[in-house]
C-alpha cells in the first residue's frame, strides 16, 4: 500500500475524472463536492465534465435497452478514449458503467469501445482506499454501515468503503446483522412496488436499530435518501452520512451532526 501511494504521489496532479452521479447533480451536491476534495488531497487533479448525465441504469434495469444504449454512447463518447480513472460517486452507476455497458454492447460494433471504457471506470472509494491519507481529527463515534446492492455485487466497492472507515482511529464500525439485503430502494422498484419497498426499508431499520447507533453512513446517495425518509416518518432518531461527507468532516475536524443527508445544503 505504502508503495503504491508513493508512486501515485510521484505523479502528483494525474488527471481523474469524477462522475458525480444524477444523484449528486441533483439532490446531493455537496457529498460530490466531498468526493473532489478528498480525491484532490490525494493529489489528483480532478476534472468534472460539466455535461455529464445520468448513466443510463433506471433505463436498462427497466428493459429501455435501445434508451439505456443512447446514454452510454453519450457518456462514452463525453469522457473520450484516453486512459485516465472515471472515478464514479455511487456504487449503483459503477456497477453500471463499468459492468453492465460491457453486456449492453455484447456481440456489438461497439463492443471493444464500451470495455475500454468499463475498463477505467471504479467507485471513488475504491480510489480513496488506494490513496487517501486518514488522519481521524472526529470525537470518538459508533457507527453502522449500509452496503448497496450494486456496488455489493457488481461494483464490488463496499469493502474498499468498510476499509476506509476502519482506517479512523476514533471510528467504531458495529455490523449490520442483515448487511446484504437492500434498503428498498432500487430506483424504479420504490416505486413500482410502494408497499414491498416500504417494508424493506422498515425490515432495514430494525436492523440498524440493534446495534444502538446512531448514524448510519452508505455511498450511495439514493439508499441513504430511501433509509432517511423511511426513518424521519417513524420518527427515528438515527442520522444518514454520506460516506464522502462523513471521510471529509472527521479529516477536518468538523461535526458530523451537520452532514446528514436530511439537512440543508449550503
Amino acid at each position: 500500500m505504502l508503495k503504491s501511494r508513493e508512486n501515485f504521489n510521484q505523479r502528483l496532479g494525474m488527471k481523474v475524472y469524477l462522475y458525480s452521479t444524477c444523484l449528486g447533480q441533483a439532490t446531493l451536491g455537496a457529498s460530490a463536492v466531498s468526493a473532489a476534495k478528498l480525491l484532490t488531497r490525494c493529489g489528483a487533479q480532478v476534472v468534472y465534465k460539466k455535461d455529464q448525465t445520468c448513466c443510463g441504469q433506471p433505463a436498462f434495469n427497466t428493459g429501455y435497452f435501445d434508451e439505456a444504449k443512447e446514454v452510454a454512447l453519450y457518456n462514452i463518447s463525453l469522457f473520450g478514449d484516453g486512459d485516465e480513472p472515471i472515478l464514479v460517486a455511487a456504487g449503483s452507476c459503477a456497477g453500471m458503467m463499468g459492468h453492465d455497458y460491457i453486456e449492453l454492447f455484447k456481440g456489438s460494433e461497439h463492443e471493444e469501445k464500451a470495455r475500454n471504457f468499463a475498463s477505467r471506470c471504479k467507485e471513488v472509494s475504491s480510489f480513496l482506499n488506494e490513496h487517501l491519507e486518514l488522519a481521524d481529527k472526529g470525537e470518538p463515534v459508533k457507527l453502522s454501515w449500509h452496503s448497496n446492492c450494486h456496488a455489493l455485487r457488481i461494483a464490488k466497492s463496499v469493502e474498499a468503503s468498510k476499509s476506509l472507515l476502519r482506517k479512523l482511529s476514533n471510528v467504531e464500525l458495529i455490523e449490520l446483522e442483515r448487511e446484504e439485503e437492500g434498503c428498498g430502494f432500487g430506483g424504479t422498484f420504490s416505486i413500482k412496488e410502494a408497499e414491498i419497498s416500504n417494508a424493506m426499508a422498515l425490515a432495514k431499520i430494525a436492523d440498524i436499530k440493534k446495534t444502538g447507533v446512531k448514524y448510519l453512513i452508505s455511498g450511495d446517495g439514493g439508499c441513504l435518501l430511501n433509509i432517511n425518509g423511511t426513518l424521519r416518518r417513524n420518527n427515528e432518531d438515527i442520522k444518514c452520512i454520506h460516506l464522502y461527507d462523513f471521510l471529509l468532516a472527521r479529516l477536518e475536524g468538523q461535526s458530523i451532526d451537520d452532514k446528514g443527508v436530511s439537512d440543508e445544503r449550503k
